[in-house]
């Protein structure tokens, strides 16, 4: 009896426009792309998504009071080194990290979740240095 086998060696390039959609939306759509749930030959243990490429990452939305009500914390290890900041603020210093956050929580943890972050790539404007891999438009329903 013969197993069925993926092809692992088909690796897209997608765009997606994040301006005016909502935070949650686009992760998700950004997740699933990454992890290939959209592929009919899915397994769970391979990496056979698709390269992302996030445009427009200023213009993202985060709907209700979480501009001032999410907060980022990190910690720096040392006594008093509790860092925290509103989504208001990480979106003007650094919209991709946002996005990237956001993403990075609804993948995997381990080995291959990890893997699997070089897969995205974010910008804040509209342009990206990824012509030469002919990427597809995604749009954000």
């Amino acid at each position: 009896m013969k197993t069925f086998v993926p092809k692992n060696d088909e690796q897209n390039w997608v765009v997606v426009d994040a301006s005016g959609v909502p935070l949650g939306r686009l992760a998700t759509l950004i997740a699933s792309r990454i992890r290939g749930k959209h592929r009919p030959d899915f397994t769970p243990n391979m990496i056979q998504g698709d390269f992302v490429v996030v445009l427009n990452a200023a213009q993202v939305v985060l709907t209700g009071g979480k501009l001032d009500g999410k907060v980022y914390t990190r910690y720096s290890g040392y006594q008093g080194g509790l860092k925290t900041e509103t989504a208001r603020e990480a979106l003007k210093k650094h919209p991709e990290r946002v996005i990237e956050h956001a993403v990075f929580g609804m993948l995997p943890k381990g080995r291959q979740g990890r893997a699997m972050h070089s897969r995205l790539k974010v910008y804040a404007g509209e342009t990206h240095p990824h012509a030469a891999q002919k990427p597809q438009k995604v749009e954000v329903r």
